[in-house]
């Protein structure tokens, strides 16, 4: 691999041109003012901060990665999230306002998303899950994204609510393009890939069967579909299925065809929905028995179990599409656009969903932010502001209970090879759709 030095990567990046300019913002650590830290991520080497843009005053987020501590694995992957941010552009997909070293560190410059993710709204507000026509909003945007990544012969294999965006206008917006693979070898694309993610300890449960049982037979876009499936469960029932599942008994379930669904009248026994229950328990989120606690009200009303609830048979069929076994039978990104689940969307996005996010309201007043005053930033405030806001990164995933495997010896010469990586814009012809 040559090296190239900072120098040259700043050089790539000042000869951008105009109009990216226009969008982006300036590859210098001294025009951000680093404000809260609103996450931690990439076994432990990235910080992610809120930040201010000085010569705008514009909130961005700001990802800061420790390169003199990266192994050569890192680096390689963290090349690879280089070269597809600089490939990808869509409207749905989060775009990488600035990409630059500064004091050993790779900082990634995003817009700030004043709603957070779609994770941060079923924790913090939206515990019993979201309604309907919110989440085929929500899931409309993320599979137009999926359309577009999969015409330019990608994988994304980290679709998950903590990568779904949505700015204060909102939009919506799918990040985690760290995990992103090329079926595209040699200039031909594959039919199938078998590379297993990286650093995925934390997106098992969304992972689909093949994926996981990593056999010759490999996997292609379809994988994502499956993902879309299990999100769809997460946002409706406000958790993730096989949640809690050690990582052997989550492969057996879903080589089994043990299929996930959304919790509502038609998939709960009468008798169990006569119970004062909360979701937390409906273990795994696969419509098994349910654990009494407190249920949480919010008009004062006698309370009710929470999956006391019917979704359309729409809704149904469009996970039940989504999670079958056979990648084969899936319908792909651009099929799902048409189904009838989608009928129901009158409007764009940016106009309703701030409507059906209600009471929730996007954080738009930064005034007297300290820099460790987290109590505006991970919803400790009763106001209903979303949190934490825009980074795709939380500060911890109940999901994940499996040991990190060790970390291997640093490399030397990180900032180098992620210079090169800066330095180096793809050819989008030679990826296009086809």
């Amino acid at each position: 691999m040559s090296f190239l030095t900072n120098e040259a990567s700043s050089e790539s990046i000042a000869s951008l041109s105009k109009q990216e300019i226009m969008s982006s913002f300036l590859p210098e650590g001294g025009r951000y003012e680093l404000l809260t830290v609103i996450g931690k991520g990439f076994e432990d080497l990235m910080t992610v901060n809120l930040a201010r843009y000085k010569p705008t005053g514009e909130y961005v987020t700001v990802r800061r990665i420790n390169l003199e501590a990266c192994s050569n694995e890192m680096v390689t992957f963290l090349q690879g999230e280089l070269h597809v941010s600089k490939l990808f552009s869509h409207p749905n997909i989060l775009p990488y306002r600035a990409t630059f070293i500064a004091d050993n560190e790779l900082w990634v410059v995003t817009s700030f998303m004043a709603y957070g993710s779609a994770k941060d709204l079923i924790c913090t507000h939206f515990m019993d899950g979201m309604n309907e026509l919110a989440i085929a909003y929500i899931l409309q945007g993320v599979l137009k994204a999926l359309d577009y990544i999969h015409h330019m012969g990608y994988v994304h294999r980290s679709v998950k609510a903590s990568h779904i965006l949505i700015s204060s206008d909102g939009k919506v917006y799918l990040s985690g393009l760290r995990s992103n693979l090329s079926m595209i070898s040699h200039g031909q694309r594959q039919r199938v890939v078998h590379d297993f993610p990286k650093y995925s300890v934390k997106v098992l449960p969304w992972l689909s069967p093949e994926v996981l049982q990593q056999n010759l037979q490999g996997y292609d876009a379809k994988s994502d579909i499956y993902s879309v499936g299990i999100t769809a469960c997460e946002l409706a029932n406000g958790h993730v299925p096989f949640k809690d599942m050690p990582a052997t008994q989550m492969l057996l379930e879903k080589l089994n065809g043990t299929v996930p669904c959304l919790l509502d009248t038609s998939t709960i026994p009468a008798e169990e929905l006569t119970m004062s229950t909360s979701r937390s328990a409906a273990n795994s989120g696969l419509s098994e028995s349910l654990a009494t606690s407190t249920p949480r009200t919010s008009n004062g009303d006698s309370p009710s179990h929470p999956y006391h609830r019917t979704f359309s048979p729409h809704f149904h069929h469009f996970v039940e599409q989504c999670l079958q076994r056979n990648p084969d039978v899936r319908p792909s990104a651009s099929t799902l656009l048409n189904h009838s689940f989608f009928k129901q969307i009158k409007r764009r996005a940016s106009e309703a969903l701030p409507e059906l996010l209600r009471p929730v309201t996007p954080i738009t007043n930064f005034d007297g932010s300290q820099p460790q005053d987290h109590s505006g930033i991970f919803g400790l405030n009763p106001a209903g502001a979303a949190s934490p806001p825009g980074a795709s990164i939380t500060p911890t995933e109940p999901c994940s209970r499996l040991q990190k495997p060790p970390r291997p010896p640093p490399l030397m010469k990180p900032k180098a090879a992620v210079a090169a990586a800066l330095s180096s814009a793809p050819s989008p012809s030679a990826f296009g759709p086809r």
